[in-house]
């Protein structure tokens, strides 16, 4: 490969990834969803699931090593020895030439995390020697790499044998990201999400004797007003049966283009408000018990981003700063979901210590409430989060 086809290389990569790994190298082995029919996710609808073949993942892998070597030797004639560092970034970034693959691998060398996020949304529905392969492929093009990871179904994972999933954490991958979303069955059947609390908890359970970190990704919100206890309650009880490594909360949010707005639009299913989320996400924390996850809320779709911390020990701090967020007066309130939503604030301390910010939200509240009332201001604060699906 000339310099200048290097420059310019592609290799394919898929829409989305976990907000953990932002940092992450991003490889396609799938593409799109081969169920594709959850209610709530506006992801790879109207697309068709497909398995690349392995030759075409190879190629992709020797393009992205390519490019490292690339970087590499472009560091040492500006004289940075090798190092990605800001100088690289400048250049690199600077000129038009480069591809946005070549970029990204120049990102991904600069955080140094030595991570790779293996795309799209159930990579072990493929053939478990074909990803052995491929997995084996990729440790020995980047033998440097700190971990490998990548999304999966449960009711995928509960058809691979133990052995199978054993062999393919001996290949190198590391952590299976899932998304639980609920483990109530009746919120599972009415967002058509095509498994069972039952097979959650299998499936993680199956990961973790594997040998594979487990991150399971949490919905608040998903039961709406009638099956929010039940959402809350069955979930903590299912998380409790696997102890996963990770538990990440996604709160519900419901654009036009997901399915579940037709329900949201004909009232059978009516959204939680962002107050009675967080009373949810109390209720599940509080059901918590007896195991040693991390919790994370690392999304900006969540409203308090500080309910995060390590089981059991965290666990009192969390509630608390839910228990601060609800003991607010309503305009406080109003002024928090303004400020976060739109990127200004990420605790409630940042509120009172950014006051500038905070009386140009307080009377931006006000003309809206004189003009449109507080269904006006409740709009603004939906569309705002909206923005970030």
């Amino acid at each position: 490969m000339s310099t200048q086809s290097i420059e310019k290389a592609e290799f394919e990569q898929g829409p989305i990834r976990p907000p953990n790994e932002s940092q992450s190298l991003l490889l396609r082995i799938t593409r799109n969803c081969p169920w594709n029919r959850c209610l709530f996710c506006p992801v790879y609808k109207n697309r068709k699931f497909s398995l690349r073949t392995i030759d075409e993942i190879k190629t992709d892998i020797r393009t992205a090593r390519a490019i490292v070597d690339d970087i590499r030797q472009l560091s040492w004639k500006m004289g940075r020895a090798g190092a990605v560092d800001d100088q690289v970034i400048s250049a690199i970034w600077g000129k038009s030439r480069y591809s946005h693959c070549y970029q990204s691998m120049a990102m991904w060398l600069y955080y140094g995390t030595g991570a790779v996020f293996l795309q799209d949304a159930d990579n072990l529905v493929m053939r478990t020697d074909d990803l052995l392969e491929v997995l084996q492929f990729l440790r020995e093009q980047f033998p440097d790499i700190s971990r490998v990871t990548t999304y999966s179904r449960s009711r995928t994972i509960i058809r691979k044998t133990l052995e199978a999933l054993k062999r393919i954490r001996e290949a190198g991958l590391d952590r299976v990201h899932i998304g639980l979303e609920s483990g109530s069955d009746a919120v599972l059947k009415l967002i058509q999400k095509g498994v069972s609390a039952q097979q959650h908890i299998e499936a993680g359970r199956k990961l973790k004797e594997a040998g594979m970190e487990v991150s399971e990704y949490v919905m608040p919100g998903l039961g709406g007003r009638q099956l929010w206890r039940e959402h809350a309650l069955e979930t903590a009880r299912v998380l409790n049966a696997i102890d996963p490594h990770f538990i990440r909360l996604r709160s519900l949010r419901v654009p036009k283009r997901v399915p579940l707005y037709a329900k949201v639009q004909d009232g059978s299913f009516q959204m939680q408000t962002d107050d009675a989320v967080a009373a949810e996400i109390r209720l599940l924390v509080s059901a918590l018990d007896g195991i040693h996850s991390t919790l994370t809320s690392d999304h900006i779709m969540n409203l308090l981003e500080d309910v995060s911390g390590k089981l059991p020990q965290d666990k009192e701090r969390m509630l608390a700063a839910i228990d601060r967020y609800l003991r607010l007066p309503e305009k406080d309130r109003w002024i928090f979901r303004v400020g976060r939503r739109g990127g200004a604030f990420r605790t409630i301390e940042d509120m009172y210590q950014d006051r500038a910010t905070t009386t140009r939200i307080e009377r931006l509240i006000q003309e809206i409430e004189e003009k449109q009332g507080k269904e006006g201001i409740e709009r603004m604060i939906c569309e705002m989060v909206d923005q970030y699906i």
